[in-house]
């Protein structure tokens, strides 16, 4: 049976590059992001569902507006719950489907997953690493990635959960505030301890 282990972090910590450094090392990903933007393509179901709540957000053939909705929800605590009670349910039925494909081939399997927490997907996890950062550097990263205002980037951040929160419930947390090659190094510390508890 393989060893289903959480990724997850906070925004702008650099989730990715450890992600890079874990598929390298042989271990099967579940993007999660991916599986997300699967659920809500064009036409949905769970585009349906959702356009009775975000009318403005979606077209005729229920293709939605991404950016819009990202405005509402981000900015909308109570917005943003409707929206994850709506979409979670979707992801994780896929994310079971995947981790039974990968299964076949992987003993180690990657949910990389940023609302793996918020999605409930934490309980399919053997174990989870959490990803944090400084937060003028996660600002720096997410504003050049996304193309977004500091303010916006600071509204994002307002919505998610703390280093304290990661610190408390992932059994292993990488500092990412360095270099790649730190982070690295961090990334295949935390694999040996994963396998050597597997291990015994």
């Amino acid at each position: 049976m393989s060893v289903i282990i959480g990724l997850t972090g906070q925004s702008g910590a650099g989730k990715t590059t450890i992600c890079d450094k874990l598929r390298d090392e042989g271990f099967g990903i579940i993007n999660c992001d991916e599986v997300a933007r699967e659920c809500t393509a064009d036409g949905s179901d769970c585009n349906k569902e959702l356009s009775s709540l975000f009318p403005d957000c979606f077209d005729d053939k229920f293709a939605i507006n991404r950016r819009a909705i990202s405005k509402i929800i981000f900015s909308d605590t109570q917005k943003l719950k409707e929206f994850d009670d709506i979409v979670y349910p979707y992801i994780n039925r896929l994310i079971d489907k995947c981790i039974e494909e990968l299964s076949e081939n992987y003993d180690y399997i990657v949910l990389d997953a940023p609302t793996l927490f918020e999605a409930g997907a934490d309980k399919k996890c053997d174990t989870i690493i959490g990803v944090i950062a400084k937060k003028s550097i996660r600002l720096k990263r997410i504003t050049a990635r996304d193309n977004i205002s500091e303010e916006l980037a600071l509204k994002r951040f307002s919505s998610q959960y703390d280093s304290d929160f990661f610190r408390e419930n992932c059994e292993y947390i990488i500092e990412n505030n360095g270099t790649v090659k730190q982070a690295n190094q961090q990334t295949v510390k935390v694999i040996e301890l994963i396998k050597e508890s597997v291990n015994g």
